[in-house]
């Protein structure tokens, strides 16, 4: 082998990269795209185990709240928002469902095992919202989101108005057999293309009026309703999963172990659920219902 040979193989070698990162070798001026900044959205972000630790428990919590009654990310996404300050905001929002259905899917299971639930409109619902949940996210690009939260603070009033004014909302599931197939099917149109669109158009408190909707129109008590709109968000957390991993728009190396700890809260969750029954679950509901009206006014008027 010449020299010439055993020095140019020597200077690849040198070319490896340095504590992770590539050495920037393009003209004064310009950035070669193999530069990777700190917090750059496309690597494993920079971020101290201080910052970690604070991430894995608001993902327990949200986990608890969503296995309850819905509304976590009102807790999980401003807590990556401002752990992650310098992600892009599609890499936060994937990351944030990568954690999100972990807790989901785990509270699902707990209910299904421990609360009678109709499983066939469980997932009939689902599949509804799935789709109406993708084509949320066609429509999401080309609609203003500041116009329908107005009315969605309205309708979000008179809900928490209903449910103050009607204590006996949910409280039990109503007599009187099975539910008719018209209602069933008006829960497959509201609760899963209704709010599944919803979800991919804006997406804040979704679970919370999965729960309220299934509770109206089918006649669960809130118990039977949260379980079942567990199993419909599992369904449109898939599909925007999916979306976003193809996009590669998930930071696994924070995801994961926010996922470990979002199981334990939604497992959690919903043994205290169906261990206090519906009067439990209509306190922390009202609380989430307050908490997404409080969020969704900032966002109309302070942000």
């Amino acid at each position: 082998m010449t020299a010439t040979c055993r020095t140019q193989r020597r200077g690849r070698h040198r070319q490896r990269p340095a504590h992770g990162r590539y050495r920037d070798r393009s003209p004064p001026g310009e950035r070669s795209w193999r530069v990777h900044r700190p917090y750059d959205p496309v690597v494993t972000p920079d971020i101290s185990l201080t910052t970690l630790l604070l991430l894995c428990l608001a993902a327990a919590t949200a986990g608890w709240i969503d296995a309850v009654v819905g509304g976590g990310g009102l807790l999980q996404l401003p807590a990556l928002l401002v752990g992650l300050p310098y992600a892009a905001p599609a890499h936060v929002l994937g990351t944030n469902k990568a954690v999100a259905i972990w807790g989901t899917a785990a509270a699902a299971v707990s209910y299904a095992r421990r609360a009678p639930l109709d499983l066939r409109t469980a997932f009939r619902t689902g599949l509804a919202a799935l789709g109406g949940s993708l084509a949320g996210a066609v429509f999401a690009s080309g609609i203003d989101s500041a116009l329908l939260r107005p009315l969605i603070m309205v309708i979000l009033v008179m809900v928490l108005a209903f449910v103050l004014l009607r204590p006996g909302f949910g409280a039990v599931a109503a007599a009187g057999g099975p539910v008719s197939r018209r209602r069933v099917w008006t829960a497959i149109l509201v609760a899963g293309l209704g709010i599944g669109f919803y979800d991919g158009l804006i997406g804040p408190g979704t679970g919370t009026f999965l729960v309220l909707a299934l509770a109206g129109i089918l006649h669960m008590d809130l118990v039977a309703a949260s379980g079942t709109a567990k199993i419909v968000n599992v369904c449109t957390n898939i599909g925007a999963l999916v979306t976003f991993s193809l996009q590669g728009a998930v930071l696994w190396s924070v995801a994961l172990p926010m996922a470990v700890f979002n199981l334990a809260g939604g497992t959690l969750g919903a043994r205290m659920a169906l261990k206090r029954g519906s009067g439990f679950v209509r306190v922390v509901l009202v609380v989430v219902v307050l908490a997404l009206l409080g969020k969704l006014g900032y966002d109309q008027w302070a942000a």
